[in-house]
């Protein structure tokens, strides 16, 4: 039975707007259908999708065996909230005064998940978004109230208990309103066996606003994770993403981002480090709509023996969009004659004044600087794990949380 033939119950079927949504988005899915090689946007990585005849949708009522019930043990202080297969955890939370966050299905009854939900893309070009669309019922909506400054982080934990075969769907809606600002660190891990994870976040940022945004994708090896971010920013707004991403079958991170209006910037960084099969895809696509408009992203991946990784990013400029800056760049150590990187840089510009620029690199460990510090005593893999951290700290640099960035590099 595939995913789209089960006889599935949701919460909310009886809301007119929302039965339409759901129906617009399993129409968008079946027309676009799951990506072949003939899917633009997912040539490189779409095999790594797999068979889904055998999933099954979750829309269970949430159960775990207490796990996720403990704090995460961080080396920073933190806002921790939990969502545990798929389903946020618990009633009652503890943040600061001037945020606010209930769970998707409360927003859509009270009526605030309305004027943001599918707003931010176009569910035909996205499959999986379109898909996450049609079951959409599990999620949060997390608002940062006008001119507050979140003094922690607000950490998300998403963890799969002993799901086997599970098709999950989490929506989230995350509105930094004007002035506000934020760092939100979201976390993946758990031990479900061949789960597909189908996460969709739009986020809105207001005049003035500012989001930290740090992913870290540490699943079980036989995890597909598909991520989608969808991001429109107003005037001088501020978003940094950084995004590490771990080996499981498939783990890929999309980034579609809107600057539309003047002075909204747009940084995307990441890693990912691959030691044996899997896949890891980082898509962007940042659209330039308004003059004065700033993007960067930097991007490197370590690859050793049949791994993939993968990136492509678009930068677009639209034809009143002058005076913008777009820059990217992504290098990839391939350190296997079995490994794989594919590389898709893409420049779009319609306006004149304009600064941008592309590039890619790829290549394996410097063979004289091993040999140097073999000379001095270091073992051939401790040399080596020298010099792949020191290769991937420029990017961990960018992380303006010392203490987050000391957390992820950990990870690796």
């Amino acid at each position: 039975m595939s995913l789209t033939e089960q006889n599935i119950t949701l919460w909310g079927d009886d809301i007119p707007w929302l039965a339409g949504l759901r129906e617009k988005g399993l129409n968008a899915f079946n027309k676009a259908g799951l990506p072949t090689a003939k899917t633009e946007a997912w040539k490189y990585s779409f095999k790594a999708v797999g068979q889904t005849e055998n999933l099954q949708i979750d829309t269970a009522p949430h159960e775990c065996d207490g796990h996720c019930h403990h704090l995460h043990d961080l080396p920073f202080k933190a806002y921790q909230i939990h969502v545990c297969d798929g389903k946020l955890h618990g009633e009652h939370f503890d943040l600061p005064q001037g945020v606010s966050l209930k769970p998707l299905v409360e927003a859509i009854y009270d009526g605030d998940a309305k004027a943001y939900l599918n707003k931010s893309f176009e569910a035909e070009k996205f499959p999986f978004a379109a898909l996450n669309t049609a079951y959409l019922e599990h999620g949060f909506m997390l608002v940062i109230e006008r001119g507050t400054v979140v003094d922690e982080p607000i950490f998300i934990r998403y963890h799969n208990e002993h799901t086997t075969n599970t098709f999950n769907n989490i929506r989230n809606l995350i509105v930094v309103e004007s002035r506000a600002k934020a760092e939100i660190i979201e976390y993946f891990d758990g031990n479900g066996i061949g789960n597909i994870n189908n996460i969709v976040n739009e986020i809105f940022l207001s005049t003035d606003s500012s989001l930290q945004h740090y992913k870290l994708q540490s699943e079980s090896a036989s995890t597909r994770h598909i991520s989608f971010n969808s991001i429109q920013q107003k005037s001088g707004s501020s978003y940094k993403c950084f995004v590490a991403q771990k080996e499981c079958t498939l783990a890929r991170h999309e980034s579609y981002i809107k600057l539309m209006q003047e002075g909204a910037s747009a940084e995307v960084n990441g890693i990912y480090k691959l030691n044996s099969d899997g896949v890891s895809d980082i898509t962007t696509n940042i659209r330039h709509l308004a003059p004065h408009t700033i993007s960067n992203q930097l991007v490197k991946g370590v690859v050793d023996g049949h791994a993939k990784g993968v990136f492509q990013g678009q930068i677009h400029i639209a034809p009143d969009a002058e005076q913008t800056e777009g820059y990217q760049l992504h290098r990839a150590l391939l350190l296997s004659d079995e490994g794989e990187v594919d590389c898709k840089p893409e420049l779009e510009i319609f306006a004149d004044d304009v600064k941008c620029s592309h590039g890619a690199t790829c290549g394996d460990l410097d063979k004289e600087q091993l040999f140097y510090m073999q000379s001095r005593g270091i073992n051939i893999n401790d040399a080596r794990r020298i010099l792949i951290e020191a290769y991937l700290q420029e990017v961990l640099n960018k992380i303006d949380n010392s203490a987050v960035a000391e957390w992820i590099k950990a990870q690796f």
